[in-house]
């Protein structure tokens, strides 16, 4: 293995962790906020916990989503599944030929 491409494999790990973060924090985030918002208008307290809850749901949910797909793929970039989509029709177009 080159080092450009263990490189490349170290820091596309680390944009997926990044990604499972952004995915699971996000939701939680503005599921409380709205919480915390409408809990405020309508003078309760208990839709910000109510939200959050939602929030973190989405989250898991965001998260089972990336991992099904990353491992359907079997951890390939876009990229990388093109090519070998190309090469298979490539490859198809030429064993027709002969």
């Amino acid at each position: 293995m080159k080092k450009n491409e263990y490189d490349r494999g170290v820091y596309r790990s680390l944009a997926m962790i990044t990604q499972f973060g952004i995915y699971m924090i996000v939701p939680i985030l503005m599921c409380g906020a709205l919480g915390l918002f409408l809990d405020k208008k309508l003078g309760t307290s208990y839709l910000a916990i109510l939200l959050f809850f939602i929030g973190a749901l989405a989250g898991f949910r965001n998260i089972y989503l990336y991992s099904k797909k990353i491992f359907s793929e079997g951890g390939k970039s876009r990229r990388e599944l093109e090519r070998e989509k190309r090469r298979e029709e490539k490859d198809q177009q030429t064993g027709q030929d002969v």
